[in-house]
């Protein structure tokens, strides 16, 4: 890119061009060289607005972390309405078929990242632990409303939901889960504790 042309937005275009390589290629492939490359971009640009790599891969998870705040928002709208196995099925596929599974794998590479993200985030994996409070604060609003037992215990079903599907979609190289898979996954976690209508 010529020098002296403005370039609109650049944080959002270079993360969506890691976006990119991290669904295309996985974490190994993320580089400063290969987002400036997919974004079209000069080198330097990443450096003129990130102290190092690893600032602007930290920046880069949080943001994506906090794009989850609308589908926890529509899962909880989603309370009471349909089933709850078609709705947790449903924001599991779009949580692990968007690019959370290739940033588990991101934090869990690089040491360095870990580091600056416990500076804003003090335990757990970001995109996972989020994930995590979206199920939990969904069932609990399905058991208040009567869908699960009363004495359903969402804050173990959560997780256990969250890891089950993680580890459903974590192959990146194989072919990913069909919706039959991932329903039965949650029929065998969540399955006990529904309540007929």
């Amino acid at each position: 890119m010529p020098t002296g042309v403005a370039i609109r937005d650049v944080r959002e275009q270079l993360f969506d061009a890691a976006d990119r390589i991290l669904l295309r290629d996985g974490p190994s492939a993320l580089t400063s060289r290969a987002v400036t490359a997919e974004a079209g971009v000069a080198k330097g640009v990443l450096h003129r607005h990130f102290e190092d790599f690893d600032a602007f891969l930290a920046a880069f998870v949080l943001d994506r972390v906090h794009r989850m705040d609308a589908q926890a928002a529509a899962l909880r709208g989603a309370a009471g309405s349909g089933t709850v196995g078609d709705n947790l099925t449903d924001a599991l596929i779009a949580l692990f078929g968007s690019v959370a599974v290739a940033i588990v794998a991101l934090v869990t590479f690089r040491d360095e990242l870990r580091a600056r993200l416990r500076e804003t985030w003090p335990a757990g994996v970001p995109v996972l632990t989020e994930a995590v409070t979206m199920i939990e604060t969904y069932l609990a609003a399905e058991r208040d409303l009567g869908r699960l037992a009363p004495d359903a215990p969402v804050e173990a079903l959560a997780p256990t939901l969250i890891g089950t599907a993680h580890l459903l979609f974590a192959d990146r190289g194989g072919a990913r889960p069909g919706r039959d898979a991932v329903q039965r996954a949650v029929t065998s976690v969540v399955g006990a504790a529904l309540r007929q209508p």
